[in-house]
């Protein structure tokens, strides 16, 4: 915080205070739905260096503001553009933040897809998905 008026310093102070604030409560809604998986340990609250979880929380806003730069529905509607390119999804069923839902209808609209599916996981990684991951990547190369 440099030049300014004293006035304009302490404003640009509560704005970043106030920036905080909302990314740490972002940062700890994240992690408490993250938290009710199976894998997940419980904990976390938003606990982040202030600078990444400013970055991450703006990210993610700007990500949601915005529709994720698609036009809805676009990603379903223009897959047949992935035929005859083969492609792996590896989803966890209990991902409470993207459900697996989107996976499954993806993988209807993209023939070569396959769809693998976790019972045990959510959001975060497994050792189940782990090694499915491991094994897509030997298949492609």
């Amino acid at each position: 915080m440099s030049g300014g008026s004293w006035g304009s310093t302490l404003g640009l102070a509560y704005a970043q205070q106030v920036r905080l604030a909302a990314a740490t409560a972002w940062c700890a809604w994240e992690d408490t739905v993250l938290s009710l998986e199976p894998t997940r340990p419980v904990g976390g609250k938003g606990e982040r260096p202030s600078d990444y979880a400013v970055a991450f929380a703006r990210l993610c806003a700007h990500y949601a503001v915005h529709g994720a730069f698609l036009e809805e529905g676009v990603l379903l509607r223009e897959a047949g553009r992935l035929a005859g390119i083969p492609g792996v999804l590896i989803h966890g069923r209990q991902d409470l933040s993207c459900p697996v839902e989107t996976a499954y209808e993806l993988a209807k609209v993209w023939p070569e897809a396959k769809l693998l599916i976790d019972d045990g996981s959510g959001h975060y990684n497994s050792d189940v998905k782990r090694h499915w991951l491991i094994s897509a990547h030997d298949d492609f190369a």
